[in-house]
């Protein structure tokens, strides 16, 4: 049994810190909304009114955080020469890539192994303990991690050095983006020119068009796999986080001199859909727009 404080318990660290208790570890819990402190009482976690009371005696300090900057002020302040010597700190949090550098260096400078360990999946895998986890950091510490990040994952995967797992999560999910608006548009495209929606998903998911988006996660209502779509396109991955991810991969693309001119047109298409008031909505909600 490890000792272990979580901070964040959002829609995606709530669930991922129910299942830390599940698999037998003590887990000291902190948010700034006492809703999600209640609620992770309920799963059978400490709570505490700091991160420092929080992180004090751990084993290891799992965050899950809406961004770079309040990452890097939690762990300056309040993780970093407060949790113990020997504890392990993963970020799981999607930020960019600088900032995860900037925090992994700082806690290596005073004596932390760190890992950044964003993650796939959604909500739904949040509670089911079915992530995949893209792991930044050492060998060393990677190893140590899976102990942490197994009982919430499908896969854990080392992605190298530190900020890798930044980079892999940007570039998969403006991959999502881009399958997602290609898959609303063809499942468009083939009901105006008169073939059934239903027929396409039949036979597009069984053929060479088949990918996530169409397969598993259906953006047409009634049509293919369950997805927000049936549910008026609530729950699920939120509009407005697609389009964080797609300015984080635009922002890194332009510091690597990346060319994606599919993943610029994806950006640009969720901006206009978010500036719609679309935010909260499932990104499948794309589908509405044609």
């Amino acid at each position: 049994m490890l000792k272990i404080a979580f901070i964040g318990l959002g829609n995606m660290g709530g669930g991922m810190a129910a299942n830390l208790v599940k698999a037998g570890h003590a887990v000291r819990a902190f948010d700034l909304a006492a809703e999600a402190l209640e609620k992770a009482k309920g799963h059978g976690c400490a709570t505490f009114g700091t991160v420092r009371e929080a992180v004090q005696g751990v084993d290891a300090v799992v965050s899950m955080l809406p961004n770079g900057a309040i990452v890097d002020r939690v762990y300056s302040d309040d993780v970093i020469g407060q949790a113990p010597g020997g504890a392990l700190l993963l970020d799981c949090s999607t930020i960019d890539v600088a900032t995860a550098r900037k925090v992994g260096e700082a806690a290596g400078k005073a004596g932390y192994a760190m890992v950044d360990a964003p993650v796939s999946g959604g909500i739904a895998a949040a509670n089911g303990g079915t992530l995949t986890f893209m792991v930044g950091g050492s060998e060393a510490a990677f190893e140590r991690a899976r102990d942490v990040l197994n009982p919430m994952a499908r896969a854990v995967i080392h992605a190298g050095a530190a900020g890798s797992g930044q980079v892999a999560k940007m570039c998969n999910n403006m991959l999502l983006a881009i399958h997602m608006i290609g898959t609303c548009e063809a499942l468009a495209l083939a009901g105006k020119a008169g073939l059934s929606m239903q027929k396409f998903y039949e036979i597009s998911s069984k053929s060479t068009g088949y990918n996530w988006s169409l397969n598993d996660y259906t953006p047409a209502p009634g049509i293919g796999a369950a997805s927000p779509a049936d549910n008026d396109y609530h729950g699920g991955f939120a509009s407005a986080l697609m389009l964080k991810d797609l300015r984080l991969a635009m922002a890194a693309a332009a510091a690597a001199g990346a060319t994606v001119p599919m993943g610029e047109h994806a950006t640009a298409i969720y901006e206009a859909f978010n500036e719609a008031g679309n935010g909260a909505r499932d990104f499948g909600a794309i589908f509405t727009t044609l």
